[in-house]
């Protein structure tokens, strides 16, 4: 790898990890921090999107288990819909990779923006969802493999989304998952958390492959973002997640716009 980190880059990317993972634990949105962060260090934007992908893992998986207990009782959508995931985040991985760094250069002013419009309207989404699955409680085993088989094509799409860019992946898959799955709002995060678990982790291994990750980077942020994840969780209810939010859209689109400037 001929991108090179001075201490003032590690420190960087460790206040912008340990930001990420604060930011993602509270409200979500935290690779709007930490992939212009690698960017600021100079690294090349294919490069760093692979990295950030890489660094982040650990707190999907975090993420994960700390709502493991969802999980239960949803071994079947699990089966059904966690290879779908997988193979569209591989997918995405490929295409990224095959994009080139010249064409993803191009469009990584435009991915920040959607990032941070689906960030922006991710209340709005939870509350839809909230509203669209008032389920009775009539539900047979029957309509709920039904209704995970209708779910399988716009996870594979958000998928190939999160393998190829993950900033917002988690906005995207809960809307699908509302959209066609009936279960109470807790147990579809929990799917959720899963699915862009298997997306990242299918990326990742893509990734690592490629030999364009940046390791040292991957490690200081993985650390960085374990720490923030932690932070995060202490003091989630001190912190608005509205006004986190609107802080992290707003940077969003000030790193999109001194990239279209550019």
């Amino acid at each position: 790898m001929a991108v090179s980190l001075d201490w003032l880059d590690v420190a960087l990317l460790a206040l912008a990890a340990m930001a990420a993972g604060l930011v993602n634990a509270i409200a979500g949105g935290g690779t709007l921090i930490s992939f212009p962060a690698l960017l600021a260090a100079g690294v090349p934007p294919l490069v760093a999107n692979m990295t950030n992908t890489v660094a982040l893992v650990p707190g999907y998986l975090g993420a994960t288990w700390a709502q493991r207990q969802e999980l239960q009782g949803q071994m079947g959508r699990i089966r059904l819909l966690v290879p779908v995931g997988l193979l569209g985040g591989l997918i995405g991985g490929m295409l990224l990779q095959a994009t080139g760094e010249k064409i993803f250069g191009e469009f990584v002013p435009y991915l920040i923006l959607f990032a941070a419009l689906l960030l922006s309207v991710q209340e709005i989404v939870r509350g839809w969802v909230l509203r669209r699955i008032e389920v009775s409680s009539q539900l047979t085993a029957h309509l709920v493999w039904v209704q995970a088989v209708w779910a399988v094509p716009p996870v594979f799409l958000a998928a190939i989304y999160g393998g190829y860019f993950g900033a917002g992946l988690s906005v995207i898959v809960l809307a699908v998952l509302g959209l066609g799955i009936d279960d109470t709002l807790t147990r579809l995060n929990g799917l959720k958390q899963l699915l862009a678990l298997a997306v990242n982790l299918a990326a990742t291994t893509w990734f690592v492959g490629t030999g364009q990750v940046l390791w040292p980077a991957v490690t200081v942020m993985a650390v960085g973002a374990l720490v923030g994840g932690m932070l995060g969780g202490k003091v989630a209810h001190r912190v608005s997640p509205q006004l986190l939010r609107v802080g992290v859209v707003a940077v969003g689109v000030g790193v999109a716009i001194v990239y279209l400037v550019r």
